[in-house]
């Protein structure tokens, strides 16, 4: 079997799957834990709950979702002494999520010393994006040391765009909207990624739960000189208080929000903001890609709220996007109406199967070169 590990700030889900033909589910859960729990005991809890259903002994290989691989891991890869010595200098491209799947990896190792461990990397599917997309207008030595955009939700949308090319309707010219607690949107040509909305690290992009998306440096720099703002005072503002929760002072919570909005302007305020940015991103990659044929919501809000659908797609009628009410607000497959020049698709993603599909390529890769 295959144990696949998917370590958030807070929630360590995880998922068991066949380790021959197309990865099955067979077992799936998640463990909660804050800092006096951290993720190396959420991942013992999972690994103590196998052992007692005998089934830890089955487990293969382990698959880890690692949220950026930097400049040169850009494709799943075992994990050795120097690939970890790599993923450990990576620590400053996200210290909020690196070091807690690293912990992950490294309890595993002790309870599972002869598994394989695969990390699959966030990061990589966008690892193909034109140089223009990846630049950011700072010095050159500051870009080559690393200061690029790299896109995360990779391993989402390498699923989605896995899907529609195995049931043929994948078109040319498609953007996909991943919206969770976090979001990001993507823009994809003949499947691959040629731009998104995330930069550097996930806090950049559009407006998100916690996260401010994108934010004009010179507003950091005021922050600094003007309220005197510390680097840790800057990191809560922008990743832990800021998104949906900084502006509505409510909630950080879609649903929470869309409840209130009738009656609280702030949270009015964030889900306007939310959809708008959302609509914005998904114009200019129309742009982008020289026209639309699909557009894909996925994520637990891109799946399941019609509300933010339909006000996202509001306005987008010039690059030929239509939603049909009901087939909306049924969570439908397809939400476009039959005539409607670009197709508006609802999936689901699955980003630990993608883990697990990779682990098996990547494991039988190993066992030949032995």
């Amino acid at each position: 079997m295959i144990l696949v590990f998917n370590v958030g700030s807070s929630t360590l889900k995880y998922a068991l799957f066949a380790a021959h033909g197309d990865p099955g589910d067979i077992a799936r859960g998640s463990v909660e834990y804050s800092s006096t729990a951290d993720s190396a005991s959420a991942a013992d809890k999972v690994l103590d709950d196998l052992t007692s259903k005998s089934q830890l002994a089955e487990i293969v290989a382990v698959g880890h979702r690692l949220v950026h691989g930097g400049i040169h891991l850009c494709e799943p890869v075992v994990i050795d002494p120097s690939v970890r010595q790599e993923l450990r200098a990576l620590i400053s491209l996200a210290p909020d999520h690196l070091p807690l799947e690293l912990q992950a990896v490294d309890a595993v190792s002790k309870r599972l010393p002869h598994a394989v461990q695969v990390a699959c990397f966030d990061t990589a599917f966008h690892s193909q994006m034109p140089r223009h997309a990846r630049l950011f207008g700072i010095p050159r030595k500051l870009s080559d040391a690393g200061v690029l955009r790299y896109g995360f939700h990779g391993l989402s949308y390498e699923y989605i765009v896995a899907t529609l090319r195995d049931s043929g309707r994948l078109p040319r010219r498609a953007v996909v909207a991943h919206m969770g607690n976090g979001a990001s949107i993507t823009a994809i040509l003949d499947g691959v990624s040629i731009d998104t909305s995330m930069g550097m690290t996930p806090t950049g992009g559009m407006v998100m739960s916690t996260r401010s998306g994108d934010l004009d440096p010179g507003a950091v720099l005021f922050m600094m000189r003007a309220l005197g703002f510390s680097v840790s005072d800057l990191e809560n503002a922008v990743d832990k208080e800021g998104g949906l929760l900084g502006i509505s002072e409510y909630s950080s919570d879609v649903r929470t929000l869309l409840s209130a909005r009738a009656t609280m302007p702030k949270a009015a305020d964030a889900i306007d903001a939310f959809c708008y940015q959302a609509r914005k991103f998904i114009g200019a990659y129309a742009a982008a890609l020289g026209g639309l044929d699909l557009i894909v919501f996925t994520g637990g809000v891109g799946e399941h709220s019609a509300e933010i659908r339909s006000q996202i797609c509001s306005g987008l009628e010039f690059v030929g996007v239509e939603i049909e009410d009901s087939r909306n607000r049924q969570n439908a497959e397809t939400i476009s109406p039959d005539r409607s020049r670009v197709r508006v698709a609802v999936m689901t993603t699955n980003e630990e199967k993608m883990i697990a599909r990779h682990v098996q390529r990547v494991t039988a890769q190993a066992s030949t070169a032995r």
